[in-house]
């Protein structure tokens, strides 16, 4: 092994949990802060509990709940008297054509 390459193993790094559990593990930092662990995670203690440290299940509830109360309302596709008479194929385009040649006066 290379000499001064690795970093400092330290083998009773502290490791604190929000809930106030501590453990002791090896880590190249001496103490760890952590917001969840297997004594207050719900999958170990099997008990109901929102694990939410940025506000997201708040967030997502008020989302969903604004969607139950503000319906949304399809608008309907009207069609402008305008567009009535566009050609939808090519031979309407060429019937077309032809109408507007024997309206329109021949330029000498």
């Amino acid at each position: 092994m290379k000499s001064n390459i690795h970093p400092k193993y330290y083998s009773n790094c502290k490791v604190t949990c929000a809930c106030g559990n501590t453990f002791t593990t090896g880590s190249t930092v001496e103490e760890i802060k952590i917001d969840i662990c297997s004594a207050c995670h719900p999958f170990f203690t099997g008990q109901m509990k929102y694990v939410d440290t940025m506000g997201r299940v708040e967030r997502f509830q008020a989302r969903q709940k604004a969607a139950l109360t503000n319906k949304y309302v399809k608008k309907s596709k009207k069609k402008d008297q305008s567009d009535d008479n566009t050609p939808q194929t090519l031979k309407e385009m060429i019937e077309m054509e032809k109408k507007n040649a024997k309206l329109s006066p021949k330029r000498a």
